[in-house]
């Protein structure tokens, strides 16, 4: 792929990036409050909560956000690829 396109990509990687994480992070509630019946994900400074529950929410995060980040990336490239015909990873 030329210079050119790479460039050309930039700006829709960055809006498909920020994209998939406001996806992912509302996800992430979704799927926590069915998982635990909590509203909100303990975090790691929460003394309240166990260590076991605060490793199961941030490897159930990380599933999301990298799945998540994943589905947005290739769509967004498949896009890129139909408009200009360079795959942009390439």
């Amino acid at each position: 792929m030329s210079k050119g396109a790479k460039i050309a990509y930039r700006p829709i990687g960055l809006i498909g990036s920020l994209v998939a994480s406001s996806i992912a992070a509302t996800l992430f509630q979704l799927v926590w409050k069915k998982v635990a019946r909590a509203d909100d994900a303990p975090t790691a400074m929460q003394s309240e909560y166990r260590l076991r529950e605060i490793l199961l929410a941030s490897a159930l995060r990380g599933a999301i956000v990298a799945v998540v980040k994943a589905l947005v990336s290739r769509g967004g490239a498949r896009g890129f690829t139909k408009l200009t015909g360079a795959w942009p990873g390439d």
